[in-house]
């Protein structure tokens, strides 16, 4: 069996990185193709270093662009790739542009897809990754879902029980393989931006904000930004934006100053992972960090009206607080006067294990997760 492991932005690479893991621990022919999605060294390159990853074989460099534009750049690039290389499969993770063309490319020439992280649904088709979603789980031969609400909503979209396996997510098996390496990486004692905040673990709040619906809005953009400002007011603390390029550049577009937070550059995923697992509450639109807090015990408010991981919600330890100033600040209170003993509803750190298993037709016993509980 050959396979193919499609990649494109920093999320797909730090939740693939387990199952590329395991990969090579079986001594399986496989190969990496990179879109190029991400392309800056902080939001690319690094990833691969401090994950212990091997380089892509291919990268496409295909940038930024319209969603059109970028979409149709990977179609063509990927399928070329394709039909030289000839996988058996194609796997691919999460909701990018990237996922969809590699799933499509792969679609067109009969080769089977596994979707990793299937089955996740906002229930907002105005968002692109919810298209992207949807339509990937309805080209794939594999639907690897992260839980069993995941499970039902593919379920409920006609998809075949016999295509689904509840694996747990892998973003699970990459923060526990990782975050004790953060603890001691390099790069936290070495920079001098961490030594100027003087960052010290629970004195300080950490915000990531990049999703279209939120950063190219304007009055969106400047509402959370005031939201921001509020909550720096009311706990003193430093509120912390490794600020994304697509954010900072639309910051610019619209002549947004920030006040009370303190902007650095994006960080590596070590760094990352410490700042997360140390902060006293988390700020973010990012569906993988709402997952990750989940799992490192941090409390979170997501600056969105809706989300694709509900189990965080239903376990407590994530509120949806939309971009209204005064909401995002009630929600900020009722999460640091919430206990943080949630349970974790993404699994055991054994999903890789288990997709490879699943394509090599081994079997399966079907991950047993926690039941859910609902807070207050």
């Amino acid at each position: 069996m050959k396979v193919a492991v499609i990649l494109g932005t920093r999320p797909e690479i730090i939740k693939m990185a387990p199952v590329i893991r395991e990969l090579e621990r079986r001594k399986l022919d496989y190969f990496i193709l990179h879109t190029g999605q991400h392309y800056s060294y902080n939001l690319d390159e690094v990833f691969f270093e401090q994950l212990g990853l091997p380089k892509p074989k291919y990268n496409l460099e295909v940038g930024s662009g319209t969603h059109a534009e970028e979409t149709a750049r990977m179609l063509i690039g990927i399928e070329k790739v394709l039909l030289e290389e000839k996988p058996d499969i194609v796997l691919v993770e999460g909701d990018t542009n990237s996922v969809l063309a590699g799933a499509l490319a792969a679609g067109k020439l009969h080769i089977k897809v596994g979707h990793v992280e299937a089955g996740l649904r906002s229930g907002d088709k105005t968002m692109p990754e919810e298209l992207n979603r949807i339509l990937t789980d309805h080209l794939s031969e594999f639907l690897f879902a992260p839980t069993e609400k995941a499970k039902e909503n593919l379920l409920r979209e006609g998809i075949p029980e016999e295509k689904i396996f509840v694996t747990g997510n892998t973003i699970v098996d990459a923060v526990l393989q990782n975050v004790e390496r953060a603890k001691t990486h390099s790069n936290l004692a070495s920079s001098k931006e961490f030594k100027i905040l003087n960052l010290k673990p629970q004195n300080y709040l950490l915000v990531t904000l990049h999703r279209q619906e939120n950063v190219d809005d304007p009055k969106r953009f400047a509402s959370i930004l005031e939201g921001l400002k509020k909550v720096r007011v009311e706990f003193g603390l430093p509120v912390i934006y490794p600020i994304h390029p697509r954010a900072q550049k639309m910051m610019r577009a619209f002549d947004l100053q920030p006040d009370g937070v303190e902007l650095i550059e994006p960080v590596d995923y070590l760094t990352f992972l410490w700042l997360e697992a140390n902060a006293k509450l988390v700020l973010t639109d990012s569906g993988g960090v709402q997952e990750e807090t989940c799992i490192l015990g941090v409390p979170c408010v997501t600056l969105r009206d809706n989300t694709e991981r509900p189990e965080t919600l239903e376990v407590g330890s994530n509120i949806l607080a939309g971009a209204e100033p005064g909401r995002i600040l009630e929600c900020c209170n009722m999460m640091l006067t919430r206990r943080n003993s949630w349970r974790n509803p993404f699994g055991d750190g054994k999903a890789a294990e288990r997709i490879v298993k699943i394509l090599l037709g081994e079997g399966f016993d079907e991950l047993k997760l926690p039941q859910r509980r609902h807070y207050g």
